[in-house]
C-alpha cells in the first residue's frame, strides 16, 4: 500500500475551529446533549488537537524504522479514537479509568514464542471497552481472549499473506452488480449453509433484511443500502483491492468485531512487544525465524493507512447513521 496516497487530506476540514465547532454541535444535538452549542465551542480545539497529534504520530511512523512503528501507530490510533469518543460524550474523559488501554497480554514465553499464537485479554475498563460500547454498542467483553491469528484472519488486506504462507482463504469477494452483489455459489460451502440459511444468517449479523436470489453459478444479494465499512461485520472492505469481501470464519470469537477494534488489539500487543520485549522483537526483525515477520510487517503497512481511513469514515458518515 502506498502511504503517499494520503488519507490525511480528508481530515483537512477538521483543521478549522469554526467548521469543527459546527460538526461537534451536530454530533451533540444527535446525542441530545444539553447545551450542545456551548459544549461544541469548548471541545472544538481538544478535538482538533487529537486529530493533529494523531497525524504527527502516523506521519512519523511512515518514515520510522519498523522497530518503532507499532508504538507510533498505536499512540496515533489512540488519539483518533479519543476524537471519536469526544463526538459522543462532550465530557470525555470523565475519569482516568477510561484512559487505560483496556487490554492485557500474557507473559511472554522465552522459548518457541510466536506472535500469531499470542493472546490479548479484554479488561473491564479502558479505551477498548469504551470504544466498543460507545461507538459500536458492544458490551460484556471483559475477560474475553483473542489470539493474534483470530484477529488477523479478519483483515482482508492480509488475505494474500495467509494464502502464500498457510494456503488459507479467509474471504470471498462480493462482486458489485447494478443492484446488489454477486457471491459465487461455492462460497456457501465455506459457510455450510443453503442460500436461505445464509440470507437469515447475514441479515441477523448486519441487522438489515437482505434479499438473496439463486442463479446458476452464483447468488445475488442486496442489502438495500450501502455497506458500512465499520458496522457490517462479517462484510469488510479491502482497501488495497477496493472491494467488499465477506469473512468465512463464522466460528471466530471476533467475527462480529468492527475492524477498528481488531486494529486496536493488534497494535496494542505489538506496541507492548516493541517496548518491553526488546530481545525477542529485535531477533524477529534481524533473523526472521518464522512466519511472524511477514504478517507483522504487512499489518503495519496496512494499519498506517486503514486505521485513519476507517476513523474518518466513521466520523464523517457512519456515526450519524
Amino acid at each position: 500500500m502506498d502511504i503517499k496516497n494520503d488519507i490525511w487530506d480528508s481530515y483537512i476540514y477538521f483543521f478549522s475551529a469554526s467548521s469543527t465547532q459546527s460538526f461537534l454541535k451536530k454530533c451533540y444535538e444527535g446525542e441530545n446533549v444539553t447545551n450542545s452549542e456551548i459544549k461544541s465551542y469548548e471541545n472544538c480545539y481538544p478535538f482538533m488537537y487529537y486529530i493533529e497529534h494523531a497525524k504527527t504520530y502516523y506521519q512519523q511512523a511512515a518514515s520510522a524504522p519498523l522497530s518503532i512503528q507499532p508504538i507510533l501507530c498505536f499512540y496515533g490510533f489512540i488519539q483518533l479514537l479519543k476524537a471519536c469518543l469526544l463526538t459522543i460524550d462532550p465530557n470525555y474523559p470523565e475519569s482516568t479509568s477510561v484512559l487505560a488501554h483496556g487490554a492485557t497480554t500474557r507473559k511472554r514465553k522465552k522459548q518457541q514464542y510466536e506472535f500469531i499464537q499470542d493472546e490479548v485479554k479484554v479488561q473491564k475498563n479502558g479505551l477498548f471497552s469504551c470504544m466498543a460500547e460507545r461507538m459500536f454498542g458492544l458490551k460484556h467483553l471483559e475477560g474475553e481472549k483473542y489470539s493474534m491469528r483470530e484477529l488477523m484472519n479478519e483483515l482482508p488486506e492480509l488475505e494474500k499473506c495467509f494464502q502464500h504462507v498457510h494456503s488459507i482463504y479467509n474471504f470471498r469477494t462480493l462482486t458489485p452488480l447494478e443492484k446488489g452483489y454477486a457471491l459465487p455459489m461455492e462460497a456457501l460451502n465455506a459457510f455450510y449453509m443453503t442460500s436461505s440459511r445464509f440470507r437469515d444468517f447475514l441479515s441477523t449479523r448486519i441487522q438489515t433484511e437482505l434479499t438473496v436470489e439463486e442463479h446458476t453459478a452464483e447468488i445475488h444479494l442486496d442489502p438495500g443500502r450501502e455497506w458500512s465499512l465499520n458496522s457490517d461485520s462479517p462484510v469488510r472492505y479491502n482497501l488495497v483491492e477496493k472491494n467488499f469481501v465477506i469473512s468465512t470464519k463464522k466460528d471466530s470469537p471476533c467475527y462480529h468485531f468492527p475492524e477498528l477494534m481488531i486494529h486496536y488489539l493488534l497494535l496494542y500487543n505489538l506496541s507492548m512487544i516493541a517496548r518491553y520485549e526488546t530481545e525477542w522483537w529485535t531477533e524477529l526483525l534481524k533473523t526472521m525465524p518464522n512466519d511472524d515477520y511477514p504478517f507483522i510487517a504487512q499489518f503495519l503497512n496496512i494499519t498506517m493507512v486503514k486505521g485513519p481511513y476507517l476513523v474518518y469514515e466513521w466520523l464523517s458518515r457512519e456515526r450519524f447513521l
